[in-house]
């Protein structure tokens, strides 16, 4: 046997085995999420991708190996997209606001797999819960570095920053989580907005509040009355104070 890591594969275009194991991944997360880990069998995952049984065989050994790349996937994932989305932007509070955003973002892409990781992981190999464990904390760690930033720069006080990065990931699993609710009642944009607010804004110091305020203003995003209040203060102490003319005295 391979490191845990390992899924081994008979067929050996590179190319094939991503495409057919994105296949089969997809319909598995589907059925895992829906019926359970342990009553699927390989033969409904075969039937729900459009495949045969024994070509599942030529990809993957067993269904321990299906379960731990649909969870890898979703973190794998965050690894990937979220440092590119980062990439450019300079402003801590952007950086944080926009990590965020990100998370949630791909969160609702992957709702069912974000579900599955929740329900699953425990079924999973003990040496795989480690793998995807470390990959987790990776993936909280690009949190709370722009957490720290924040902090190290003086736009947010002093705070826990590994419990707080832990509670902005939470918030993002949340929209997967309890989405049969939240949907009701927010869009995405409005929901991380809504998250910017209460697990962001009330941290930020007055510079960073003065960030988030132009932030907000120049890209249209993450926007609160309270932003958009400070946004015109700012506007308005940066405008030239006219003087007032004072009144001419009588002529007499």
């Amino acid at each position: 046997m391979g490191s845990a890591a390992d899924v081994q594969a008979l067929v050996t275009d590179p190319k094939l085995v991503e495409e057919r194991r994105g296949q089969i991944v997809r319909a598995a997360v589907k059925l895992f999420s829906d019926e359970g880990y342990y009553t699927t069998t390989i033969q409904q995952i075969a039937k729900e991708a459009g495949v045969s049984t024994g070509l599942i065989y030529q990809y993957f050994r067993d269904k321990d190996d299906i379960l731990y790349l649909s969870l890898k996937l979703v973190l794998d994932t965050y690894e990937n997209e979220i440092p590119p989305q980062l990439a450019g932007i300079e402003h801590p509070v952007e950086r944080l606001c926009v990590a965020t955003w990100a998370y949630c973002h791909i969160v609702d892409e992957l709702r069912a797999a974000t579900l599955l990781a929740y329900r699953s992981t425990k079924s999973l190999r003990a040496d795989r819960r480690v793998l995807i464990k470390d990959a987790e904390t990776r993936t909280n760690r690009l949190i709370e570095k722009c957490i720290h930033s924040c902090v190290e720069g003086g736009y947010m006080r002093e705070l826990n920053e590994y419990l707080h990065s832990y509670q902005l990931v939470m918030f993002a699993h949340s929209w997967a989580l309890k989405h049969w609710v939240l949907s009701e009642h927010y869009s995405l944009e409005a929901y991380v907005t809504e998250g910017i607010k209460l697990l962001i804004e009330p941290f930020l110091t007055a510079k960073g509040r003065r960030g988030l305020a132009g932030v907000a203003e120049r890209t249209q995003a993450f926007r609160s009355p309270s932003l958009m209040a400070a946004a015109k203060a700012k506007t308005q102490a940066e405008s030239p104070v006219r003087r007032r003319r004072r009144p001419r005295a009588a002529v007499v």
